[in-house]
């Protein structure tokens, strides 16, 4: 998807939000402007340390979470949500998460979202921390199992994303490497599921243990 595809897809959704916020007919004030915000973002989506965490990435998590959108509460928040998920990303930093929450408040409010969408979206944002939704968190559910898709994609795919993010932690020498990425694959391979909506549960969670158990005996064979 285009830069220009892009901008349009932000500024409805924070269009449709604005507008549920005063009346369904009214038209967003025009203090409210989407595209500085998307260009913003997208400006940092395409910052040159980023190899998986690209626009591409973004794209595939709005996509997939119009896949997935009959399970949110309020999948313009979910959505608005993956905007901000890795806006803030340094692969050499811990605090990624909460300062895209930061950077969402900040710019969410100044934007004229309530508060309560605000609070959610920055919500939303510090769970892909651990993409550990809780039962009945139906937004966490869908942003978590939109982000973590790319884990249930064709083997072909999987090796380009886990060659990317290996690019992205280029500074970290190789068995450093291999033993940090083994323990998540561990981790992640050891919860009960991947996945929280239906739909992910049913499509998703079997392949991609398939992807994470044959990427394990990869780094540890």
């Amino acid at each position: 998807m285009t830069a220009p595809d892009l901008r349009s897809r932000f500024a409805a959704t924070l269009h449709a939000l604005l507008r549920d916020a005063e009346s369904p007919s009214a038209d967003p004030s025009p203090s409210a402007d989407p595209y500085p915000y998307a260009d913003n973002l997208l400006a940092r989506w395409a910052e040159p340390q980023r190899r998986y965490h690209t626009t591409d990435h973004l794209t595939a998590v709005l996509d997939h979470i119009d896949t997935l959108a009959e399970y949110a509460d309020d999948p313009e928040l979910v959505r608005l949500a993956a905007w901000f998920h890795d806006a803030v990303y340094r692969p050499d930093r811990s605090e990624n998460e909460e300062r895209s929450a930061r950077l969402a408040e900040r710019a969410l409010a100044e934007a004229g979202l309530s508060d309560d969408g605000t609070r959610e979206v920055a919500r939303l944002v510090r769970l892909t921390t651990t993409h550990a939704a809780e039962p009945g968190d139906r937004n966490g559910a869908v942003l978590c199992d939109a982000d973590l898709a790319i884990l249930a994609s064709a083997p072909d795919a999987y090796a380009a994303y886990t060659a990317a993010v290996r690019e992205e932690y280029g500074f970290v020498p190789d068995e450093a490497f291999r033993t940090g990425r083994a323990a998540v694959l561990e981790q992640l391979l050891a919860l009960p599921s991947l996945f929280r909506t239906p739909y992910g549960t049913q499509r998703w969670e079997a392949p991609a243990r398939r992807n994470l158990a044959s990427e394990l005996a990869l780094l540890t064979g």
